[in-house]
């Protein structure tokens, strides 16, 4: 298995003979305004997408965790091919629809493609009346013999949904999206450096991926903040937080 960051929460696995693109944001830099209600008023996204060899336009498979701007935009809609299959939570299809995709698949528990099984788990996108205004999210769990189970959690904070999730599936790789993401009123709506830790002692074997930092505006917990967070909790360089364009391999359980 491979995968790469590409930008916040993009993600691009090679996996089980598969290309697959999660949760493509593919604007230039600075063409979105900031969020609103955010603790700034920089423009979206931060940074530009990453000098990378990698074509990530022409995926064999498309995730889509959910439809917020900086998981889904108006560039992934019009550049990638409509005819690609894209897997999404019940309720987001129609949204693909309308932008003229045509192998579009809400996965309800479970789903297979080709060699690859795919479990959707669900998370919580913030606490309170915020995080009920977030709406649903999902995670990810993929599968094929001979690569790492992997558990892609989505926009989530960490809490009973992640924490089930990895007690069922026992995952070797976890991608959780950080950041700390939030507005002026209410608590983060996307993981910071405590829930980062927690996720790693609930799961102290895996290969822990953190991203969704440094290209969103209201993201307030930055890859330095995280890795200070982590050093002083004595986990100093057990959680990976790749830059902007990094990959990494790992192998299945023999």
């Amino acid at each position: 298995m491979k995968i790469q960051l590409i930008r916040h929460a993009t993600l691009w696995l090679e996996y089980g003979g598969m290309n697959i693109l999660v949760d493509p944001m593919l604007m230039d830099a600075e063409s979105m305004p900031a969020f609103q209600n955010t603790p700034n008023e920089l423009r979206n996204p931060r940074v530009a997408l990453p000098e990378t060899e990698t074509d990530y336009l022409n995926p064999d498979l498309l995730i889509v965790t959910h439809t917020h701007a900086d998981h889904w935009d108006e560039a992934a809609a019009s550049q990638l091919r409509k005819d690609i299959p894209l897997l999404c939570q019940p309720g987001d299809e129609p949204i693909f629809i309308k932008a003229g995709f045509t192998n579009v698949t809400p996965v309800d528990a479970k789903h297979e493609h080709h060699s690859v099984r795919f479990a959707r788990t669900s998370g919580q996108h913030g606490t309170g009346e915020i995080g009920k205004r977030m709406g649903s999210v999902s995670g990810f769990v993929l599968e094929a013999d001979g690569e790492p189970l992997t558990y892609i959690a989505g926009d989530t904070i960490w809490c009973e949904e992640p924490a089930a999730a990895i007690k069922q599936y026992n995952p070797e790789v976890i991608v959780v999206n950080a950041g700390g993401a939030r507005f002026l009123q209410g608590d983060p709506i996307t993981m910071d450096g405590p829930d980062v830790a927690a996720v790693k002692r609930a799961a102290p074997s895996a290969h822990l991926i953190a991203v969704h930092m440094d290209a969103i505006n209201h993201c307030m917990t930055t890859r330095a903040d995280l890795a200070a967070y982590l050093a002083a909790e004595d986990l100093k360089g057990q959680v990976l937080i790749p830059l902007d364009g990094e990959s990494f391999e790992f192998e299945g359980r023999a």
